[in-house]
């Protein structure tokens, strides 16, 4: 009896004294380690995902600022499809580019702006630019799924790595048939720090898909309010020519 007091100190004793977030993940179980790897794994990646299109969105506003000043700036929209070029890298001007080759090659083919072919014309011009901010737009939304994925799936991965280690926890103490908080304490950490990195990983997963969700949104409307106004500017120019 004396014997088991003095073991059940001594775990006592180690377990308040030498506890920490590495000693929980060395003493886990082998399953709870895997899902605490994962969620590690899922938080850094979210991470990298959030920050990657924070500074890749900012980028490419200051360049749509730039672009939209020269195109509202009254010179010439040839030489200004001369100066971004045909497969420009930032969307609103790759909205542009794909509206003026199709001008280009109309006017290349000594086309008249009458009303069958201006008609025709307009219909190609919408659907390039439809077709082009579409395709930038599922460039941009890459990786948003992954977001989405953890922060909903994280909390029930890291309640699965709870739930493992509590049946761990019954299990020892139906071992040892102890029911001392130096047995069942270790375990139940072991369990709770399960459910607390899957929350670590979810609560920014979702906040950061939300925001960026948000801005990417923003960003489309800027993009299709572009391709209304250009498409009018160039029916305009349609209807004068003839």
């Amino acid at each position: 009896m004396e014997s088991l007091a003095v073991q059940t100190t001594s775990l006592a004793g180690s377990a308040s004294g030498g506890v920490s977030l590495w000693t929980l993940f060395l003493q886990a179980d082998i399953i709870v380690k895997l899902v605490m790897l994962i969620l590690l794994s899922a938080s850094f990646w979210s991470w990298a995902i959030i920050l990657e299109k924070s500074v890749r969105l900012a980028r490419l506003r200051r360049l749509a600022d730039r672009f939209e000043e020269a195109f509202w700036s009254g010179g010439s929209l040839d030489r200004l499809y001369d100066e971004v070029g045909d497969e420009p890298r930032e969307p609103l001007a790759a909205v542009f580019a794909a509206a003026m080759r199709e001008w280009r090659r109309f006017t290349q083919r000594g086309g008249q702006p009458g009303e069958s072919l201006g008609h025709g014309l307009k219909e190609r011009v919408d659907r390039v630019m439809s077709i082009t901010i579409a395709r930038e737009m599922e460039r941009l939304e890459n990786s948003m799924i992954f977001l989405a994925s953890v922060g909903s799936a994280a909390p029930f991965i890291g309640l699965f790595g709870t739930v493992w280690g509590v049946m761990n926890s019954f299990t020892a103490i139906a071992a040892t048939a102890n029911t001392s908080l130096a047995v069942v304490a270790p375990g139940i950490a072991e369990a709770l720090f399960a459910t607390a990195l899957g929350l670590v990983a979810a609560i920014p997963a979702t906040v950061g898909f939300n925001k960026l969700n948000a801005d990417l949104s923003r960003y489309g409307l800027r993009l299709e309010a572009f391709a209304g106004e250009f498409a009018a500017i160039l029916s305009r120019q349609l209807e004068e020519a003839r």
